[in-house]
């Protein structure tokens, strides 16, 4: 498996690479990331073969959204899938703010806003951000903050937007897999196209195993894998886990985080994964991580360990 290998994206038509770059760390997530070492990761991640783009709104109050847009400005807008997100707008006095956004813009802030008319603001705001007349993937961005108006006034509003053509897919972009689920099961027909899982199908936490992803698969839906890394956590040498993991893995000559990379591919919703990267090298380095093959008897051990459960899909290479 290689990062820039092209598949498509269940069933909206679209077409990515295994691998996409999420756009989080280039709007100062945890720490400031200057404009030209923002283009530059995006530049490079182009150069890589990386075709599918992730941002959103609360992502730097606006400047993640900006910088996808400059970036990518001068590509074949058809060779590319651009994602971006709402639920949240961007505002003077927005009061929603976020300690983890390193040096945002003075004076903005983000505002729930889940309702129709809010939703259709934020994809104006967006496209205006972004420099383009379309988005690809539109994800409902953490509806459980309002879970009633996100499944019905956002919801309608990208329903709407998908057949007028100003987006190909409606998603949703969730932290918890009972909560995707829960989407899934209650938005009017024919629901979302997607589920930006963020966390919840990686080596440390398979919860959206027993519900969600056989959901998916049954219904057409596109699981595009997020939080692979769990937030940095597997460089971490203090989790238990942690360490029966990297250990597994230095018995079998692999770098963890290339079976981190690797693991949700086995199941056969996941299309694709979205890795964050704050330059040039750590998008390489994924992309180098992913095109690692990682031995069949990895797994095995690791289910011997306990460290999987039995019925966990395992990748053979």
């Amino acid at each position: 498996m290689r990062g820039d290998d092209l598949v498509p994206l269940g069933r909206t038509g679209l077409t990515v690479s295994r691998l996409g770059l999420g756009l989080a760390s280039i709007g100062g997530l945890f720490a400031p990331v200057p404009e030209p070492q923002a283009l530059a990761t995006v530049d490079h991640a182009w150069d890589l073969g990386v075709r599918l783009y992730d941002t959103a709104p609360v992502y730097g109050y606006g400047r993640s959204e900006q910088y996808a847009g400059r970036s990518l400005a001068a590509r074949p807008r058809a060779e590319f899938v651009l994602c971006t997100k709402v639920g949240r707008l961007i505002e003077p006095g927005g009061p929603d703010t976020q300690p983890i956004w390193a040096d945002p813009p003075s004076g903005l802030g983000p505002r729930l806003d889940y309702s129709y008319a809010g939703v259709r603001r934020s994809v104006d705001a967006s496209l205006d951000r972004l420099g383009t007349d379309r988005i690809d993937v539109l994800h409902v961005h953490d509806p459980d903050q309002d879970f009633p108006a996100a499944v019905t006034g956002a919801y309608r509003a990208l329903a709407e937007l998908r057949a007028e053509g100003t987006i190909a897919a409606v998603s949703i972009g969730v932290n918890h897999a009972d909560v995707a689920a829960r989407f899934l099961r209650e938005a009017a027909a024919p629901g979302p196209d997607c589920v930006l899982l963020a966390g919840r199908y990686t080596l440390l936490d398979q919860s959206g195993l027993a519900d969600l992803l056989p959901l998916c698969h049954r219904r057409g839906v596109s699981v595009i894998a997020a939080g692979v890394y769990q937030g940095g956590l597997l460089t971490g040498r203090d989790d238990p886990r942690v360490q029966a993991w990297q250990a597994l893995c230095d018995r079998h000559d692999v770098p963890l985080p290339a079976v981190a990379l690797r693991f949700p591919f086995a199941h056969p919703a996941v299309d694709a994964a979205v890795v964050g990267a704050r330059s040039p090298r750590e998008i390489a380095d994924s992309m180098a991580w992913l095109s690692r093959p990682v031995p069949p008897a990895l797994w095995h051990d690791a289910k011997r360990a306990g460290l999987l459960a039995e019925d966990v899909p395992a990748a053979t290479a």
